[in-house]
């Protein structure tokens, strides 16, 4: 009788467990789904909060990557800005230029 039960308890977990594989499948297709689209949008979120470029060149950028995908991001990390930065000149009180 026993062994009747266990054998009927494997069946029982084997077919549950047959069951639920797709379920598990699907969930682990799921997050690597996620997880591949959160690495291509990665560069986006990283240019969109950068403060190396503003306005139209940002936009430009993006579009970039959104069209030619990782290679607009290896550019826009080396050549970022295009436009040069002006830099600020304090002078002091006497007219000395640092």
């Amino acid at each position: 009788m026993n062994a009747l039960l266990i054998i009927l308890g494997v069946c029982a977990l084997s077919v549950g467990l047959v069951t639920l594989l797709p379920l598990l499948t699907l969930g682990v297709v799921l997050l690597f789904a996620l997880g591949a689209f959160f690495i291509w949008f990665l560069p986006i979120l990283i240019i969109a909060s950068s403060d190396e470029t503003r306005g139209g060149e940002k936009i430009c950028w993006i579009l970039a990557i959104l069209f030619l995908s990782w290679f607009a991001w290896v550019f826009y990390f080396f050549l970022a800005p295009l436009k040069p930065k002006h830099r600020i000149h304090y002078q002091h009180y006497h007219g000395y230029q640092y």
